[in-house]
């Protein structure tokens, strides 16, 4: 990890060049529950301590009050100046692939990229951050809603379903619980272990989580059971939405019989192994339509569908409407 030095890693010092500095860069569709996670942290590792070793501001592209999608208005203290490299900046998004940040607002996060600042991107600012082109080429961690979209919409990104990632002067979070994680991990980092557990007991975390956890509740804990080659299949699936496999291309692969991949199916998930399959790549197509401008028809192709009529047919079966109705289109679409 590659993020600015920490300034007050003695025990008993803050040390001569002071406290890092953080600042909180706010976008429109900014989430409070990301906010307050970080500045908790903060706030709860300066009073661990007994020292100032952060300290914080808010900024936005205009001061004053900013009203959050769900609300809760915050009172931004100063609008954008000139960024600094040593400064852990933080921006915040909302739960949307598509960036809401003005010109203004991305030609000051290039510039902060130019100077070498370390970006962290907390939940849709990472899309922010793409749509700038400041992660060409990077692995990121977007909220598992965005995973379908953010991947159509930059291919050029790995978009992994991990909790939060780093990377070279880059670092992104999922948003809401896994925020809090993220944080611990930096402040192990740059403190050390033993501030991060205060911190962590201090919020009443009791069980931080790495970079390396899945967003999503995995399949052997949906089922309260844990079968390695059930667990396989579907991951399998998973990476085959667009060309999907038969059940015994699937048992070949995981390293059972058609018969035996049948039964895990049936016993752990009450379904089989096609019917499960369908619901995947359904999810998926769900999924693009609601949150990209794709056509109908490029979806279906995306997920496996060989037509547009058939992919309406069975979207219709599974979600009591049609494809083009979700999208609000025609279906000459």
């Amino acid at each position: 990890m590659n993020l600015p030095e920490s300034k007050g890693q003695s025990s008993d010092t803050e040390g001569a060049a002071g406290p890092t500095r953080c600042l909180l860069v706010l976008l429109p569709s900014f989430a409070p529950v990301d906010v307050s996670s970080v500045t908790s942290a903060l706030y709860a590792a300066n009073r661990h301590a007994g020292l100032s070793l952060f300290e914080w501001k808010t900024t936005s592209e205009n001061a004053g009050l900013m009203t959050a999608p769900n609300g809760l208005t915050f009172n931004v203290e100063e609008a954008l100046s000139e960024p600094h490299r040593d400064d852990w900046t933080f921006v915040f998004g909302g739960d949307g692939y598509e960036t809401d940040a003005s010109k203004k607002v991305i030609a000051w996060l290039r510039r902060a990229d130019r100077i070498g600042a370390t970006l962290l991107s907390i939940g849709g600012a990472t899309a922010t951050l793409a749509a700038a082109g400041l992660l060409n080429g990077r692995s990121v961690s977007v909220h598992w809603m965005q995973r379908a979209a953010m991947a159509d919409a930059y291919p050029n990104l790995e978009v992994l379903s991990s909790i939060f990632t780093v990377e070279r002067r880059s670092v992104s979070c999922a948003g809401g619980a896994a925020t809090l994680d993220m944080m611990l991990e930096l402040i192990s980092k740059h403190h050390g272990q033993d501030l991060a557990i205060g911190v962590a007991d201090r919020l009443i975390c009791s069980a931080s989580r790495t970079a390396d956890y899945d967003q999503t509740i995995s399949v052997q804990r949906r089922a309260g059971v844990r079968h390695d080659k059930l667990s396989d299949a579907i991951k399998i699936m998973q990476e085959h939405i667009e060309d999907p496999l038969s059940p015994s291309d699937v048992a070949a692969l995981v390293g059972i019989s058609t018969r035996q991949l049948e039964r895990l199916f049936s016993r752990y998930l009450n379904s089989s192994p096609k019917s499960y399959y369908l619901k995947q790549r359904l999810e998926r197509s769900r999924a693009l339509l609601q949150q990209t401008n794709m056509r109908v028809i490029d979806v279906a192709i995306a997920c496996g569908f060989t037509s547009a009529s058939h992919f309406s047919k069975v979207y219709r079966r599974q979600y009591g409407t049609t494809p083009y109705l979700e999208k609000g289109v025609g279906s000459s679409s």
